[in-house]
């Protein structure tokens, strides 16, 4: 058997529009000089960004095949993509669900064997010279003309390559499922702590292909929500010192759920009550948060409330990722008790004393058995550790309610109970924490809408 023949792929897509005047480009680099051995470019009409994405992995692909053709199983293709759409469903981990993406994902799966190609994920200034591969056929299309690699100075842009040795292939080969490609390939090491993926378990299995994360759950009886301020276990490092190599933080993307009928009256609308659905408003809001994260492509994972409303932007979100949802019941809204489906000016009305001494103390709960805010930030802390150390490293929307988002956010401040009424959290509104290996989190985001408009 001849030896091992390696080359790096970098490829890229775009469209201006999405869906728009797309085109795409891909470049088959030398690892042990750095240099490029071929390109490839072309302007593909109107198409999405995904498409075009997909369009340069097949070209990029099949360039390195065509420059190695008797090299048969001993090609080794290391692909690196700043889409986490594309690297995350060719590695397998994400579900390939859009009927556009499906053969696609399959072309490019035929072009080598599935174990012969492994993927990484790299920030988008790492793939300059690709992306500037699919502007100039974008720029030749919009001139009426196709690309030409005589006239391309895509080579200038990129930045300078360190030589390198791909690792071996290693891990099963892929398979395929209703037409999709899902290529098991184990991914590379990673460069750098901050770019390593990790893979992502199918719902119901346990997760045994990740370390927990360094954050243990507390001991019986000990306090866990509001008396402590509570971060995940572990000793924070203070100070602007050198710090440990703590790795990539898990990154809990909070997505508050869409409108329903009840939320532009602002009636209190918990886990105790009629569990409503979304309303036409909210279930547009719901697509246009599908958009963000479709376009964005970071999510690996989504976690929801059970209530239904969150229930349902969850779906929506994962419909377009290829992703499924997993339930989590510390995520769900806080029980109002007897206040559930009214107004705050009808709850002062009718149960004014009560509302008073809510109002005064986390641990006092609404009329009629509902829960204390202490006993919900017990409960949400449980799911964040759980989370946190289920996915370590990773991306993940956790799709839930007003008062779990802005608890999560409260008690990554160390911000008192009293915070909570200090927050504006619009509907379908996103924030951001970021989790790290020694107990510190960081509020990356809040309440931002900027996608619905």
């Amino acid at each position: 058997m001849s030896a091992a023949r390696q080359v790096v792929v970098e490829a890229d897509g775009g469209s201006r529009g999405n869906p728009g005047p797309a085109g795409y480009g891909a470049v088959v680099i030398d690892p042990a000089t750095g240099e490029p051995l071929a390109e490839a470019a072309e302007y593909i009409g109107v198409a999405t960004n995904n498409v075009a994405e997909y369009r340069g992995l097949i070209a990029g692909l099949t360039a390195a095949k065509a420059l190695f053709p008797d090299a048969g199983d001993a090609l080794r293709v290391h692909v690196r993509m700043d889409s986490k759409l594309v690297v995350e469903q060719m590695s397998g981990r994400w579900k390939i669900k859009h009927p556009d993406m499906k053969p696609l994902a399959a072309r490019a799966a035929a072009v080598l064997p599935p174990s012969s190609v492994t993927y990484e994920w790299i920030p988008r200034a790492q793939n300059k010279h690709a992306d500037r591969l699919a502007n100039e056929a974008m720029d030749a299309g919009r001139d009426g003309r196709q690309w030409e690699a005589s006239a391309s100075t895509a080579v200038l842009d990129a930045p300078a390559r360190i030589p390198s040795t791909l690792p071996p292939v290693q891990g099963p080969p892929g398979d395929q499922v209703a037409g999709a490609a899902k290529a098991r390939a184990a991914l590379a090491a990673a460069r750098g702590a901050a770019d390593t993926l990790f893979p992502v378990p199918e719902p119901g299995v346990p997760d045994t292909t990740v370390p927990a994360a360094p954050v243990s759950a507390p001991a019986p009886g000990q306090p866990t929500a509001d008396s402590s301020r509570q971060q995940p276990s572990g000793t924070p490092q203070t100070g602007w010192g050198s710090a440990p190599d703590l790795g990539a933080p898990a990154t809990l993307v909070l997505l508050r759920h869409g409108e329903t009928a009840l939320t532009p009256e602002k009636r209190f609308s918990g886990s105790g009550g009629t569990d409503p659905e979304l309303s036409a408003t909210g279930r547009g809001q719901a697509e246009r948060a599908a958009e963000h994260f479709a376009a964005l492509g970071t999510v690996q994972a989504i976690v929801s409330s059970p209530l239904r409303r969150c229930r349902e932007t969850a779906a929506a979100v994962a419909d377009r990722l290829g992703l499924d949802v997993r339930i989590d019941e510390g995520l769900r809204e806080t029980d109002f008790g007897a206040w559930e489906g009214l107004t705050f000016g009808e709850v002062r009305e009718r149960y004014a004393d009560d509302l008073t001494a809510w109002l005064a103390s986390p641990d006092t709960a609404p009329t009629g058995g509902g829960e204390s805010f202490a006993e919900v930030a017990e409960r949400v802390a449980a799911a964040r550790d759980r989370i946190v150390a289920r996915y370590a490293g990773r991306t993940v929307l956790l799709v839930t309610h007003v008062t779990p988002i802005k608890t999560l956010v409260r008690l990554a401040l160390g911000a008192p109970p009293e915070a909570l009424f200090r927050m504006e959290l619009s509907a379908a509104s996103i924030s951001t924490v970021a989790y790290y290996g020694d107990g510190n989190a960081s509020v990356r985001l809040l309440n931002d809408t900027s996608h619905l408009r």
